[in-house]
């Protein structure tokens, strides 16, 4: 929704706070009592890749070659050609990176995005990729911290760089920052880059991590993901092409909700928590956000809109507690979920895609995504597809016995067929060699 310039976004968000707390209603424990069932759909993880720490995200390159891109959390961009990953790197960013915590941790290389014109000769775009990268807070932050006594634990970077001629590795040199960002704690970040059918460049931030939005570096009246001065817990739409940026370095489109004032300029959508992973389907944006303690979700991302967070966890009201309560009535102006399920199901969303392929027609139109890890078996996530039409989700039957995942899913991919990919570990932290790529093919 959005707001006429005159009405400040702290007291709007102030007599939303009001309308919800006139609606009160016990504490719900289980959101959502009936479980996941089993669908119809079998198939079968292929293997494609292993050796890696911790995979992320797999795109497909828009190049002769067909290769596949493979974003390693720990600092490196690697190939996939002919079927092999290559022992030489596509990227490597290490050396630009906060230091990771083996044991567990959610900043590090977590995006990647090839400019729509990479393959056109003499536009600007021309063999440019772009990076999102959690780097040292040692730079002079484009967007600083709510407070300004808070210290932030690191920064989130996008840039751009370009590919050698020969489209085999990024030319090292070539890095040419476009924004930078103050995040207050490790976790929450979000991460994702994409280009949508309109040539902008999309960007998902969380909220800016703790929990609950709440703490040093976080708007404490309303949280960030309320707070339309801040870019956390936002989805961004920037030009690359432009220069009207404050920095310099981009452009804002002149059809974002606060081009002309009332937030920062750089906002598409507001109140996501943790936009880990988001895709386009057509013209339809959809972004898995994960929830706290109760409730995992999928949006579907409109211009302007607000997704509740941390007014709401799902389509329930949220406490600063943690606990969240049935709604007599939806929130004005803010979207539910289109796919949601609760812990009794998993625990953290892993956002995938819009089944378009060939290879698997019983998919088709379903959104396919996943469960970092379940609840009752912590060393495997588990697999979904999701009806955006009713918000039906099932799990997939995995191999001809029903087998597990086998690995914590932390990302998913598309080839250039449209066929999709799961990426993961068995190891929770970016660290070791556990690190696979599986295809999902028919059983």
């Amino acid at each position: 929704m959005l707001l006429p310039n005159r009405i400040p976004a702290v007291c709007f968000s102030l007599l939303l706070l009001l309308s919800i707390a006139k609606s009160q209603a016990e504490p719900v424990t289980d959101p959502f009592p009936e479980k996941i069932a089993k669908g119809e759909v079998r198939v079968a993880l292929k293997p494609i890749a292993s050796g890696l720490v911790s995979p992320v995200l797999l795109v497909a390159a828009p190049d002769e070659a067909r290769r596949l891109l493979v974003v390693d959390q720990a600092g490196l961009v690697r190939v996939i050609e002919n079927g092999s990953l290559r022992a030489e790197p596509f990227l490597d960013v290490r050396a630009r990176m906060v230091k990771l915590n083996d044991a567990f941790d959610e900043r590090g290389l977590l995006g990647l995005a090839f400019d729509p014109d990479f393959q056109t000769t003499g536009k600007p775009g021309h063999r440019r990729i772009f990076t999102y990268l959690s780097e040292p807070a040692e730079g002079r932050a484009d967007f600083p911290l709510v407070d300004p006594k808070a210290t932030p634990d690191h920064q989130a970077v996008v840039a751009a760089w370009q590919v050698s001629a020969d489209g085999s590795r990024v030319e090292p040199g070539s890095r040419k920052e476009l924004l930078r960002v103050d995040e207050p704690q490790f976790n929450h970040n979000g991460g994702m880059l994409a280009f949508g059918p309109d040539g902008f460049l999309y960007l998902g931030l969380g909220d800016g991590g703790g929990g609950n939005d709440l703490g040093p570096g976080h708007n404490p009246e309303i949280g960030n993901g309320q707070d339309k001065n801040v870019v956390l817990g936002k989805i961004l739409r920037i030009d690359v092409n432009g220069r009207d940026a404050t920095n310099g370095n981009y452009g804002i489109p002149k059809d974002n909700p606060f081009a002309s004032g009332g937030g920062q300029r750089e906002i598409f959508a507001i109140g996501m928590r943790n936009p880990w992973r988001f895709c386009f389907d057509g013209e339809t944006l959809l972004a898995a956000d994960v929830g706290q303690n109760k409730v995992e979700m999928v949006h579907r991302i409109e211009r302007g809109g607000n997704y509740g967070w941390r007014l709401k966890e799902g389509s329930f009201r949220f406490h600063k507690t943690g606990q969240v309560e049935k709604l007599d009535a939806p929130l004005p102006g803010i979207s539910d979920p289109v796919l949601q399920y609760d812990h009794d199901e998993g625990t953290s969303i892993t956002g995938g895609y819009v089944y378009r392929g060939k290879a698997l027609p019983a998919l088709t139109g379903q959104y396919v995504f996943g469960d970092y890890r379940s609840p009752s078996k912590p060393t495997t996530g588990r697999l979904f597809f999701g009806d955006l039409s009713n918000g039906t989700i099932r799990e997939a039957r995995i191999g001809a016995a029903d087998q597990e995942v086998g690995f914590l899913i932390k990302g998913f991919g598309v080839d250039h067929e449209g066929e999709h990919y799961l990426l993961g570990s068995a190891i929770q932290g970016p660290t070791g060699e556990g690190g696979v790529v599986m295809k999902m093919v028919p059983q």
